[in-house]
Parts: structure tokens; sequence; C-alpha cells
């Protein structure tokens, strides 16, 4: 994983509309919550992204905006986030481009690690977590770190 201080890697990919979505253009709007997690439609998975999404108007106002990325594909990604009226960007990493240098990554078995970071506009990382079974505690110390930061 990374730590707070290291410079978060940028990438480049599409999200479920095909929208082209790159780190730098992403932290042009303001602070991201960028948050990895294993597969669309698990318990917790579900969890997490509609914890994100009812929260996300009060991110904003903290000056922050929400990234999901896991290894599933843009059809799987279209469905789930119109399943649960997902407000933000999916991304699908299949080969891993994002996941691996963000070290969500579990070798050998191709696991994506339920992991959120919260980065500043300089690329910073502000804020790292990683609870496998808690999609609260993802959003709490999401606010937290957001919080501490505004001062």
């Amino acid at each position: 994983m990374l730590k707070i201080g290291d410079l978060a890697p940028e990438f480049g990919a599409t999200d479920q509309r095909g929208q082209a979505i790159t780190l730098q253009g992403l932290l042009q709007r303001g602070r991201l919550i960028l948050y990895f997690y294993p597969k669309d439609f698990t318990p917790v998975c579900t969890a997490q992204a509609c914890t994100f999404r009812d929260a996300s108007e009060g991110l904003a106002e903290l000056g922050a905006s929400v990234v999901g990325v896991s290894g599933d594909k843009d059809d799987s990604h279209q469905r789930f986030s119109a399943d649960n009226r997902v407000p933000f960007s999916l991304i699908s990493d299949p080969e891993r481009r994002i996941i691996k240098p963000y070290g969500a990554n579990v070798p050998l078995i191709n696991h994506t690690l339920r992991v959120t970071y919260v980065i500043d506009t300089d690329r910073r990382i502000l804020g790292a977590f990683h609870h496998e079974l808690s999609a609260a505690k993802h959003l709490s110390d999401v606010q937290r770190a957001l919080a501490v930061a505004r001062v």
C-alpha cells in the first residue's frame, strides 16, 4: 500500500460511461477519494459503493470527489452502477494497471484488496485505509482525513 505523503501514481482509463479519466484530470476538480474493491454485486462491495453514494454530496462539500476501481469488466460496472444508482465513476481494471501500483493487488490470485486513498490536488496521499469487511470504516476514515487536511 502507498503511505501518507507518497505521490499517487498517474493513470488513465475509462469509466462505466466510456468517459476518459486521468488522475490529473480528476485532481483539477479537487481532492480525490480513490477506492479499490474486489467485486461488483458482492455484499460488502455493494455496501461500500452505496455508502460513498449516500455521502457523495457531503464529500463534495469537503472538496472531494469519489472514484471506484475493481478488476471487473465494463459491462459489470455499467449494471452495478445502474442497479445501485452510483453517481461517480467506476473504473474497470482487469489488467490491474492501476490496482497494482496502488498496492491493492494480492499477487498470484489477482484479488483486489479493499483499499481507499484520499489524494490531495498535488498528488500527495493524505490518507490510506485498508478494511476488508467494513465499508462504513472507509467512509469515517475518509471524512476524518479530509477534515484534518482542511485545518
